[in-house]
């Protein structure tokens, strides 16, 4: 379990999410990182939306015939995905949850997704809840901002190839971070993308 710091601060959190989500007229796109892999998916399993806000990537998924649980502590994106999952026949299973204090058990799922979401003590938990040959899709924030988005707060930005750190027990399957290096007009710019597989 990764401990928050009180339960007035997780309150305080899960208020300032509440509000976003409230403002939020549509859901933004899935990560990237997992809309172009989506042939690296496995044709069936159980998968994973952690901290999944609005839940484009937990519909993605769904879509793609994985059955689908997603977490996140706000409520109001919770009940969001509910309502969105029954207009388009889908039955993922969307739950309120502070993965910090319920991280999910080891072996149970063939694909994580983590998208915009850094919690670094999380790291072995998700490594040891994937199943042999299971799939990690991680999407966040790097130091390196170029565009003019994302956390102020540097706690919440990776390092330089931090992703890579974090989950060495994986295997690479892919990796992107492109820094200020070359154009910085042209591709992915301000976050780090990882795709690994849990060795059989």
């Amino acid at each position: 379990m990764v401990k928050r710091e009180t339960d007035s601060a997780t309150r305080a959190l899960c208020d300032k999410w509440n509000q976003r989500y409230l403002s939020c007229d549509s859901s933004p796109p899935p990560a990237s990182v997992l809309v172009e892999n989506l042939y690296l998916l496995p044709s069936s399993g159980r998968a994973l939306d952690l901290a999944c806000g609005l839940g484009a990537g937990a519909l993605l998924l769904a879509e793609h015939g994985l059955d689908v649980t997603a977490w996140d502590l706000s409520p109001i994106a919770i009940e969001r995905l509910r309502q969105e999952s029954r207009l388009r026949g889908f039955n993922i299973k969307a739950q309120v949850r502070d993965v910090c204090r319920r991280p999910p058990s080891p072996e149970t799922f063939d694909v994580i997704l983590v998208s915009h979401f850094l919690e670094r003590a999380l790291a072995p938990a998700l490594s040891d809840a994937l199943r042999p040959a299971g799939l990690l899709f991680y999407q966040t924030f790097s130091g390196e901002a170029v565009p003019d988005c994302g956390p102020s707060n540097p706690a919440f930005r990776l390092a330089t190839n931090e992703l890579l750190g974090l989950f060495q027990a994986l295997v690479v399957r892919f990796y992107r971070e492109e820094g200020r290096r070359g154009n910085s007009a042209l591709g992915i710019r301000g976050v780090a993308q990882l795709v690994a597989q849990k060795p059989w």
